[in-house]
Parts: structure tokens; sequence; C-alpha cells
């Protein structure tokens, strides 16, 4: 590799630096191809980007970045796991180190607070930002489903009532 492409490769992982709200750094020592690539998937299904890096040119990348403080972190073969959800890439990591002892957790970051192995582990039981969303979404629209059903009830008590006499009759 060329002094250019290092430049190029350090300008990529900056990026991606920059762009994520966690990362996770793992070590992926024995993944078969067909496991590697079942981790991708799941990775890229997620919206997360997972990358086996060199540990001179990450280091060279998380200089002056908000996930600095990880330096420490890049020894043996690693590889990160980013996502703009603050929980997403943490959580397929997570899982996968689950299925297969291959993939060990090391650490991580948001954004500038390091994490160790089991503050990613608990950032993976959160949910995530998309979830959030939907039960807040929820717990504003069910106070207006309630009123709203207040509001029809004696109308419809009216109504019953109505038609019972109706069919009394």
């Amino acid at each position: 590799m060329n002094r250019n492409q290092k430049s190029d490769l350090v300008k990529t992982l900056r990026s991606t630096f920059e762009d994520s709200a966690s990362v996770v750094v793992v070590h992926c020592s024995g993944l078969t191809v067909a496991e590697s690539t079942d981790l991708r998937n799941k990775m890229r299904n997620d919206n997360c980007s997972f990358k086996v890096t060199k540990n001179k040119i990450t280091r060279l990348a998380l200089k002056d970045t908000k996930y600095q403080h990880m330096d420490g972190m890049f020894t043996g073969q690693t590889a990160i796991g980013s996502s703009e959800d603050p929980v997403t890439a943490a959580k397929v990591l997570v899982n996968f180190a689950k299925e297969n002892e291959k993939l060990v957790i090391i650490g991580g970051g948001l954004e500038d607070k390091a994490l160790s192995k089991i503050d990613v582990e608990a950032l993976a039981k959160l949910p995530s930002l998309n979830d959030l969303r939907g039960k807040l979404v929820s717990l504003l629209q069910a106070p207006a489903s309630k009123i709203l059903r207040l509001t029809k009830e004696p109308a419809t008590k009216v109504l019953r009532t109505i038609s019972e006499k109706s069919k009394q009759q």
C-alpha cells in the first residue's frame, strides 16, 4: 500500500468516525468467509458499517476526533462497527458475538465517552432510536384517541338507549 492509498484510507476512516454516533471495537480472529459475510449483511441491513482495520492507520484516523480516547483499544486483529444510531451497531455485534465466540467485543465509544465491554453490552439492550420514536408517537397519540372516544361515547349511549326502547315497543 503506497502513501496515497494510506492517506485515503485514513480520510475514509476519519469520516466514518465523524459521522457515527457510536463505534464498537471487536476482535474478529478466525471468522470464516461465510461468518464474515453473514455479519456484514446483518450490519448492512441495520444501516451500520463494519470494517476490518489496520491498527496504525486507525490510530492516525482517530486523532482529533471525538473518539480519540479509544486509541488503546486497537491491538491485535481488530474491526470496528459503527452507526448513526447510537444503539444499532452495538446491538448487532453483541447478538452476533453471542452466536459466534470468534467475535469478541473489546469496547467502544459513544460520542466522547469510552465504553467498556460491559457498557457496550448494556448499550445493546437499550431500544433503538426508531423504537423510541415509535413509543413517543404512540404516547402522544394516546390522549387524543382517548378524548375522541370520550366525546363519541355519550352519543353512542343515547343511540343504544333509543335502539333498546324501539325494540321493546
